[in-house]
């Protein structure tokens, strides 16, 4: 999703958006030049587009965590070092070609796999495990996942109060007379803050438990001093059972206020 965001975002006249999969072989030659891939069966995934594309000192920093080309509030930086995270996590591979003007083009090579996963017999958690009737209130500045989500926890019973930014959590804040039970907020929030957000929410509902979510990976963000150790926190791009799974357990947790 990632990719095929930034490619529409490179094409802002209209363009060419290209999408190819394919099993392959690299062996020893493809190994000679790119010394880091192990020979073998892979999976490519091929992401292309028509735009603008990217010169070297752009592609040099690419994958940099809140590295970014975009206007300031168009982009956190996040979204290619989320890819790159999601790729080696699966021992995979990613490689990127382009030049100005000519487009782009993503090529990733993901291991195939011939087995079941280690957790293919385990009993799946139910829906009826993870629903719940608490309030919830989402804090998100992208329209679509803040969007998505609100759905996915709103047909698990919650009561989802959804803000975009830092005004509108205030606003929620002020006139919400219920009770609200948990602050699901992204790390990175336009003018404030995630962190930040969950402190001003915490000093006027005491005893709201926080969810915090990233497309970087939890120890990454406390490395940069974003997060503390041992907070709840949930990694982008999830999937409904996880988000509403991760949600329960939040939720079922001691108050430890």
């Amino acid at each position: 999703m990632n990719l095929v965001v930034n490619a529409r975002d490179a094409m802002p006249r209209g363009g060419r958006l290209t999408l190819e999969t394919a099993n392959v072989q690299l062996d020893e030659a493809y190994r000679v030049q790119h010394s880091y891939v192990v020979p073998g069966k892979y999976v490519r995934l091929t992401v292309s587009d028509t735009g603008v594309g990217m010169n070297v000192e752009v592609r040099a920093r690419l994958f940099e965590p809140f590295f970014t080309t975009k206007e300031i509030g168009k982009g956190t930086g996040l979204g290619l070092s989320t890819v790159y995270g999601i790729v080696k996590q699966s021992g995979g591979y990613i490689e990127v070609y382009s030049e100005p003007g000519r487009g782009t083009s993503f090529k990733i090579h993901f291991p195939q796999v011939d087995r079941a996963g280690d957790g293919a017999g385990r009993k799946a958690p139910t829906a009826a495990d993870n629903r719940g009737s608490e309030t919830i209130l989402l804090a998100e500045d992208d329209d679509q996942l803040r969007e998505l989500a609100a759905l996915i926890l709103t047909a698990r019973g919650y009561r989802v109060l959804s803000a975009g930014n830092i005004e509108e959590v205030d606003a929620i804040c002020k006139r919400e007379r219920a009770k609200i039970d948990l602050l699901l907020t992204d790390v990175v929030m336009p003018r404030m803050s995630g962190t930040e957000i969950a402190v001003r929410v915490a000093q006027r509902r005491p005893g709201i438990r926080i969810l915090y979510m990233s497309g970087y990976t939890a120890d990454a963000t406390v490395h940069h001093g974003v997060l503390e150790h041992g907070v709840a926190f949930l990694q982008k791009p999830f999937t409904p059972a996880l988000l509403a799974a991760k949600v329960r357990e939040v939720l079922d947790q001691p108050n430890q206020n």
